[in-house]
């Protein structure tokens, strides 16, 4: 929990972000069918990971629908330890906007940029509002989640494939995870290319797929 000072502060960055952004976008994209475009964007955000805000929290405060997986760590200052929410991928956010909207905050900020493709450096990355969604929803109503970056999961660990019948996840389908001598039963849910998700699941509802 932060304390009343931290959280001052923070309102006070998001407020100037948002006056900067709101500056910013008097110059930037004209008025483009693409530009108005609604979708999920991949970014990069490249504060030092214990930076006081993050731009996940800024863009958040700015009434942005912004997304990141986050864990709890300890942290300590001074003398006393703290139990906080950071990113698991320091890095990675993703922002649920148009063009239009979010170019003014990239604009406004040296710390914030879309991720583009190899190649591709005029289009920034999206991710389908399906397969964003679907994760989202896994790894909130999910329980005990773990996270792996894409080249953590070896062939290996894909056990049998499944499809969840009742509960939470109620028609999901996926994989679980193998991992040897482990006792729980985890669902592999993927976005491709940046994270996935290992979300533990109650037998009842496994119902496997030939």
């Amino acid at each position: 929990m932060e304390n009343n000072s931290t959280q001052i502060q923070n309102r006070s960055n998001c407020l100037s972000l948002r006056e900067k952004a709101e500056q910013a976008g008097l110059k930037t994209l004209p008025g483009t069918t693409d530009s108005d475009h609604l979708q999920w964007f991949a970014m990069r955000d490249l504060r030092r990971s214990n930076a006081r805000v993050l731009a996940w929290q800024q863009l958040s405060e700015a009434g942005l629908e912004v997304f990141t997986p986050l864990h709890w760590i300890i942290t300590r200052q001074g003398s006393r330890r703290q139990r906080i929410e950071r990113p698991v991928i320091a890095d990675l956010l993703f922002v649920h906007s148009t063009r239009r909207q979010l170019d003014p905050y990239v604009e406004a900020s040296s710390t914030l940029q879309y991720r583009f493709a190899k190649g591709a450096q005029a289009k920034p990355i999206t991710v389908r509002a399906t397969d964003m969604n679907r994760f989202v929803q896994a790894v909130t109503l999910g329980a005990d989640t773990r996270y792996y970056l894409p080249d953590e999961v070896t062939p290996e660990m894909y056990g049998q494939r499944v499809r969840l019948v009742g509960g939470p996840l109620d028609s999901y389908e996926g994989n679980l995870l193998y991992v040897r001598g482990s006792h729980k039963k985890r669902l592999l849910v993927e976005l491709s290319g940046f994270i996935t998700a290992a979300v533990e699941v109650q037998p009842e509802y496994i119902q496997l797929i030939p």
